[in-house]
């Protein structure tokens, strides 16, 4: 049975620790506001790019437009890009996007092909690491501090350079998406090439666009951008994730501390009543013996 002293020292322990979860969550309150307008001024720009492309790409021939859109013929090399958190302390924030991550990985070695990893964020990193260290290829650094179009953009043409030379013949990004305060959803896009996807029916009839010059050559330009401004957007949806499962990783570290307070305190005073009360009993035997 733990003595007072050692009662007391665990519930100054656990407040210190409540303190500090108390702390980081409203630390992360205040910075996930900032990240969700930052994300969802974003979206919208990504997602008409990405449906402009997609009416672009209709009207144009696959075999005849560029690389990016028509592909290659064969797949052996797919370049798998992970945008996670540089921090922890977040819940499964990370750890559910490394068990997508990982599940994909599996279902392609099966397939014969070969799989290059490129990390956006330590944590996953050092997840992966574990087991498929072989297969990191490229990383960047302190990624959720410096979360700019410049450097997705790097981060862009460093892929879309592997892929216009053939080192990789398939890029697909993961990245865990801001859908509410609760909700963190671990997301894949592909890249490269550029996946046509049918929208889906919604009643409206769709506008007949001229392009100038033709769509070819709007698409030559508009599709390595695209790949930046996806990125982007996706490094602003999990900066925006990441503080969001934070908040409520803390929020209920800061609620089990205080359970824990409690039982502990409890604990104390009945210790402490059964001291006082084994004492009295002590000096009321030692009194009738005299």
């Amino acid at each position: 049975m733990p003595s007072l002293k050692d009662l007391r020292n665990r519930i100054k322990s656990v407040k210190s620790t409540q303190q500090i979860t108390k702390t980081m969550k409203m630390v992360a309150a205040a910075k996930v506001r900032r990240a969700r307008m930052k994300c969802e001024q974003a979206r919208p720009y990504a997602e008409k790019l990405n449906e402009v492309l997609v009416g672009l790409a209709k009207n144009t021939s696959n075999m005849g437009g560029p690389l990016l859109l028509s592909g290659y013929g064969h797949v052996e090399t797919v370049r798998i890009v992970v945008v996670s958190a540089d921090r922890g302390l977040c819940g499964g924030f990370n750890a559910n996007l490394a068990k997508e991550v990982t599940v994909k990985i599996k279902e392609l070695l099966a397939q014969g092909k070969k799989v290059e990893i490129v990390t956006v964020g330590k944590k996953v990193r050092d997840i992966l690491k574990a087991d498929y260290a072989e297969l990191l290829v490229d990383h960047v650094e302190d990624s959720t501090k410096n979360v700019s179009y410049e450097l997705a953009t790097e981060i862009g043409q460093k892929l879309m350079a592997a892929f216009e030379a053939s080192d990789c013949q398939e890029v697909i990004m993961y990245y865990n998406k801001f859908v509410n305060m609760m909700v963190q959803q671990p997301t894949m896009q592909y890249l490269a090439p550029f996946k046509v996807e049918d929208e889906a029916e919604n009643g409206s009839i769709a506008p007949s666009v001229e392009y100038e010059p033709e769509e070819e050559a709007i698409l030559k330009v508009l599709l390595p951008r695209n790949v930046n401004v996806q990125i982007l957007n996706a490094m602003l949806e999990s900066g925006a994730a990441e503080q969001a499962a934070r908040m409520t990783a803390m929020d209920s570290a800061t609620t089990n501390a205080g359970q824990m307070i409690s039982k502990l305190s409890l604990e104390y005073n009945r210790t402490r009543q059964a001291a006082i009360t084994t004492e009295l009993t002590e000096i009321v035997a030692g009194a009738e013996a005299v």
